[in-house]
């Protein structure tokens, strides 16, 4: 018996489904009656469910970084001083994962089923060694701004959980309530949220800055230089 479906119309319909039901929502027999097939069918592609959100997570990347295939090592956008290259590549990352319900959620703590991520970020580690960066400098660099944009993509989805639709925010987070609950008697923690939740695009980019200021001062031949 041969399946009628191949692994890719499953892992297509699995991402736009993810957008109509979120993580919680998606399941193996959704995505079977979505496809018109029984569930017993999907096992032909995929064991379970981690199986399937570590392909989904792939074809994520594969889509996001699509326009550094094929561009030799570095790659485009990979231009410019190694700051820009790392701004650029976590505003990228954090931009192509808020385009997925709990998109942040999908690609951690998933693994790579293929070896696209290698040539982009073996392009990245190439221009950071470049400027002078040991490896374990560079790797160290990427790993922090990395897991800094996946949490703060994963709270961001959690404040508005639908994709394109900033102004459908969670009553959970709600500012003026939190403010008002927390009241005179924590005055900072209240005033706090507001510069955490009120503006995720500020709140991301001032969260960039620190981590360069930390890179800029602890790694690399200039930090090295004044030990």
């Amino acid at each position: 018996m041969v399946s009628r479906i191949d692994r890719k119309q499953v892992v297509t319909t699995a991402l736009r489904l993810l957008n109509e039901v979120g993580l919680d929502g998606l399941t193996l027999r959704r995505i079977a009656k979505e496809l018109n097939v029984q569930a017993p069918a999907l096992y032909w592609h995929f064991k379970n469910k981690q199986e399937l959100l570590d392909e989904m997570a792939t074809e994520m990347f594969r889509r996001m970084a699509a326009p550094f295939m094929g561009q030799g090592a570095d790659g485009p956008g990979h231009d410019g001083t190694w700051q820009d290259v790392l701004l650029t590549t976590c505003r990228r990352l954090r931009r192509e994962l808020l385009g997925y319900r709990d998109g942040g959620k999908v690609f951690s703590g998933t693994r790579m089923t293929d070896t696209s991520y290698a040539q982009p970020f073996d392009g990245f580690l190439r221009r950071l060694t470049a400027a002078g960066f040991t490896l374990g400098e560079a790797a160290h660099a990427w790993w922090t701004a990395y897991n800094f944009t996946i949490g703060l993509v994963i709270e961001e989805q959690s404040v508005h959980p639908e994709p394109g639709r900033p102004e459908a925010r969670d009553p959970a987070y709600d500012l003026d309530e939190r403010e008002e609950n927390l009241g005179e008697r924590y005055p900072l923690a209240a005033r706090a949220g507001r510069e955490m939740f009120g503006d995720l695009d500020r709140s991301f980019e001032a969260g960039l800055r620190i981590i360069l200021a930390g890179i800029e001062a602890t790694a690399g031949p200039e930090a090295r230089a004044g030990r």
